[in-house]
């Protein structure tokens, strides 16, 4: 418990930082920023595959914050959060786990995340006639945070922003942890998560619980050979830390959220069944 309050009040600078962008970005949207954040599109997957991989909830968090805000394509969105891996490598890193199993692990997921990223973007493309455009406003337009006109500059603005998504996180998150705590890893065993396919499935759908507690629970099952590897490759790339919550408070379209939910599971458990005989299953030293 104590761990998750930390974890949580470490998340507030990413979300605080997050809407100063975003802020910055309204208010200079037609400028040098705006210049730049359009022509830096055409790489975004590469960015979100490799800044997925840092060990820190914030990071999908974030993502999910500037794709609201239309600053990033959904190729990139998509590439954070299958490259994040939330709590996956700190446990494997204690477990002392050899260093070749886990940099394999977040090679395959950064690797995976990339090309989809790229694929997602270029079917997006295809589809869609005119690229999404930056709109900080739609998310100012249901928050009390003064930015339109920007009279209190950005700083003020961006706090709000932060404060009303870190509540919304702690106490959702809150029970989820309350849950896990009581719960944990008796209820996850109930699962066929030994198994190679219906594991994977199973283990996408535990991916998309937005609470670290998950994360530290299948690489606890993996270790002691109660999770596949193939159920836990697909847990990894489904579990988005809490990125998929910020997306469901700050991204206005219900369609557009379940869309990329969907794709979240579909693509994360294919992919976990695809990647989970390369890293093959634990073996003690």
């Amino acid at each position: 418990m104590i761990e998750f309050i930390q974890e949580t009040l470490l998340l507030f600078p990413f979300l605080f930082a997050t809407y100063l962008v975003l802020e910055a970005v309204e208010a200079h949207a037609g400028g040098a920023l705006g210049r730049f954040l359009g022509r830096s599109r055409s790489f975004g997957p590469v960015a979100g595959g490799l800044a997925g991989a840092i060990p820190q909830c914030g990071v999908s968090a974030a993502a999910a914050s500037f794709f609201a805000g239309g600053v990033i394509t959904t190729g990139t969105l998509l590439a954070v959060f299958l490259s994040t891996s939330d709590e996956l490598l700190p446990v494997l890193i204690s477990s002392r786990v050899p260093s070749s199993l886990m940099l394999k692990i977040v090679a395959v997921k950064v690797a995976a995340a990339i090309v989809v990223g790229f694929l997602v973007d270029w079917i997006v493309a295809a589809f869609r006639s005119a690229p999404r455009r930056a709109s900080v406003g739609e998310l100012c337009a249901h928050s009390h945070c003064g930015c339109h006109g920007h009279r209190h500059g950005v700083v003020v603005p961006a706090l709000i922003h932060a404060i009303e998504i870190f509540l919304f996180i702690a106490v959702v998150s809150g029970a989820l942890e309350v849950y896990m705590h009581y719960r944990g890893e008796d209820a996850l065993r109930s699962l066929c998560l030994n198994s190679r396919v219906a594991g994977a499935f199973a283990g996408g759908l535990l991916g998309l619980v937005p609470n670290c507690a998950v994360s530290v629970a299948s690489a606890n099952l993996y270790l002691h050979g109660a999770m596949s590897p193939s159920a836990l490759m697909a847990s990894s790339f489904t579990g988005s830390g809490l990125g998929l919550l910020v997306l469901l408070r700050t991204n206005r379209s219900l369609k557009e959220n379940l869309l990329l939910l969907l794709t979240v599971y579909l693509i994360g458990t294919a992919l976990g069944l695809a990647t989970g005989p390369l890293i093959g299953a634990y073996a003690p030293t």
